[in-house]
């Protein structure tokens, strides 16, 4: 009897792909080229399963039936013929050009970005067709290259009319009797620490001693729910978008402007509405108390991390202008770095693998790029957050009431065990894998640092890992080591801390019981669709903000053609191996360009071997190449070994 499996198509450049069955416990089937049968990348498809494959290769199946397209638009360079064109899809998953009529150009030119409405999908022998839709500009021109990643993520800054029409109706005063309704912080000092550049700040910090000697921290978050009611035009909205998305030029909000901006972010000298968690912690870092209630706050200063920063290493302008707050940032560095530790001692892992930070000119090019660097200021409000959201989840856990929490599973044992026996070659080893406790992940990254082999081994024990994602169900979070945890410090920009809000709104208002069983029922399906969802768009903003950094760091490099760096191997493939820069590009050196023998790949030691010389290029080793080639259309960068 043949087997018949429902998911979601994966393609890949070469034709092939893979097919991600919905039953997240089924592994992954190989389509090869000729079984694709049309599919495109992000399809939904039907699958028969035409070998179940071995301990060497997975399972392998045809695509019998397309049930549901993902694409609504294609994004790709117009070429024009004299009667018809093709559009070249700039998403290389997608093999297959789409035919253009001639009464279906809309005015597009030769070279430009255009998007396209597919009005055929492809068949065996015929080519898909369509009709420009839109012409984003020439290939090259400023500002094209981001727009085109956003259509072809599907993200747009412009919201729907009855959205602009509802958020037109917003009063930015609060209104009076909310005042009466919620408790007064206005007179607690309090300070909102972001980027020079954020506008949506929807987290502020209010620290003092106790009498006793321990730390009173508050934690005060935007009430975003009381301006996006359940139900409403914003709120499908919201819901649909799930999170605001972070390009290398912009920020696509999750909210319109006046709300993101504007009324729930918390601008300094403006009282604005707020949740609040007050949290009682003593010497060692252990919360003895907590209070989450409703409030009204007001901001006395809009910091920046870099500032904060500077007052702690003790400039004396900087510490002159703010020093009314000089004390109160002196405690939360100490308080911090108690939290910190405390964390680290359970078994919390920190990662320290470094972002990028691309600085463009005021056309968009990219000028430089560098590591984005992690300040104590950084890690106050890291620390501060992580505080709140596990008090939070914790409560609401134990209410027992319809909730979202984030969660972070155990790692996978098959790439666990391919991580032991990688580490096993470097003399290191997992202690406990039969049970495995985070702890012994902290104590190996505690064991490699400073090693030349540290950056390597802990990029692979990071994709040994299972992604964070939300759920109505808490499974705890086994990176950070925490029973509870929770997403409720960013609800301008994250949708789960926005249902979190209501929950906590609804509860609070009404003595902490929901009015009937119907009620909870239907929160409860709310968290289960919202945290799927909700998941799913966070991987989708991932991806964007991902090509958009890519796309600025091929065009940085395009100016070095020719010139020679020196690098890390960061991945080794049967095809070639990557190597990292210090500037965290990278780029693929191509087996093939390796002249001086025949390399194999090597999968156990994630190396290539000289078939004659016994050379050796294996993950972590240093290696000098030169740049061949940055396309900035694909967004990749091509290096070669310099031989020496």
């Amino acid at each position: 009897m043949a087997i018949i499996i429902t998911g979601i198509f994966e393609a890949n450049e070469k034709g092939f792909g893979f097919v991600r069955p919905e039953d997240e416990n089924e592994a992954d089937i190989f389509i090869p080229p000729s079984d694709v049968k049309g599919a495109w990348d992000g399809d939904k498809v039907e699958v028969r399963v035409v070998s179940m494959g071995d301990e060497h290769r997975g399972p392998e199946g045809i695509i019998t039936k397309i049930l549901e397209r993902n694409h609504k638009q294609i994004i790709g360079r117009f070429e024009r013929s004299k009667n018809f064109a093709f559009v070249v899809p700039l998403d290389k998953k997608i093999s297959q050009d789409i035919f253009i009529s001639k009464n279906e150009f809309n005015g597009a030119k030769n070279n430009e970005v255009v998007t396209v409405e597919i009005t055929k999908w492809p068949a065996s022998r015929r080519s898909a067709e369509g009709k420009v839709v839109s012409r984003l500009g020439k290939i090259g021109a400023p500002g094209v290259d981001i727009l085109a990643i956003m259509y072809s993520h599907d993200l747009t800054e412009d919201f729907p009319k009855e959205v602009l029409a509802q958020v037109k109706k917003i009063q930015e005063e609060i209104p009076a009797e909310e005042y009466k309704k919620r408790r007064d912080l206005r007179d607690v000092k309090m300070v909102t620490i972001d980027g020079e550049d954020a506008k949506d700040l929807d987290d502020a910090v209010s620290i003092s001693k106790l009498e006793n000697g321990n730390y009173r921290l508050g934690v005060h978050i935007a009430d975003v729910s009381f301006y996006v009611k359940e139900g409403s035009a914003l709120d499908k909205e919201a819901y649909e978008r799930g999170t605001s998305v972070y390009l290398v030029d912009r920020v696509i909000p999750m909210l319109p402007r006046k709300l993101s901006n504007g009324v729930c972010s918390l601008n300094m000298g403006e009282d604005r509405l707020a949740f609040s968690v007050m949290m009682e912690i003593d010497e060692k870092g252990k919360i003895l108390g907590s209070d989450i209630f409703k409030s009204v706050i007001h901001i006395d200063e809009r910091m920046n991390y870099s500032d904060v920063t500077k007052i702690l290493e003790g400039d004396k302008a900087l510490r002159k202008r703010y020093q009314a707050f000089v004390d109160e940032f002196s405690m939360m560095a100490e308080l911090s770095r108690i939290l910190r530790a405390r964390r680290v001692k359970r078994g919390s892992i920190d990662f320290d693998i470094p972002e990028a930070k691309v600085i463009l000119d005021e056309s968009g090019k990219p000028i430089e790029i560098k590591k984005y660097e992690i300040t104590v200021s950084n890690n106050i409000i890291e620390d501060f957050m992580l505080a709140a959201n596990e008090t939070v989840a914790e409560r609401f856990f134990w209410l027992e009431v319809p909730f979202m929490f984030r969660v972070h599973d155990l790692p996978d044992s098959e790439k666990l065990e391919e991580f032991s026996k990688f580490i096993f070659n470097y003399g290191y080893r997992v202690k406990g894998l039969s049970k495995l406790q985070p702890k012994a992940f902290q104590e190996l990254l505690k064991e490699i640092k400073g090693k030349p082999e540290e950056k390597i081994i802990s990029a692979l024990m990071l994709r040994s890992m299972q992604q964070a994602r939300y759920s109505a169900e808490n499974t705890g979070h086994f990176g950070l080591a925490a029973k509870y945890y929770c997403h409720f410090t960013s609800p301008i920009r994250r949708y789960p801390d926005l249902f979190i809000h209501r929950v906590m709104s609804e509860l609070i208002e009404n003595g902490y019981q929901f009015k009937n069983e119907k009620r909870v029922k239907k929160l409860r399906k709310l968290a289960v669709e919202g945290a799927k969802h909700s998941s799913e768009k966070e991987r989708e903003a991932q991806l964007a903000e991902r090509d958009s950094v890519d796309l600025k760091k091929a065009e940085y490099m395009a100016q070095f053609v020719g010139e020679e760096f020196e690098g890390i191997i960061s991945s080794v493939t049967s095809f070639g191996f990557f190597v990292e820069l210090e500037n965290t590009i990278e780029g693929l050196v191509r087996v093939e360009s390796i002249e001086d023998d025949y390399y194999i790949y090597q999968e156990k030691l994630c190396a290539m071997i000289g078939e004659r010389t016994n050379k050796i290029y294996r993950l972590g080793d240093v290696v000098k190449v030169r740049l061949m080639r940055a396309d900035i259309e694909t967004r990749k960068i091509d290096f070669e070994v310099v031989c020496e």
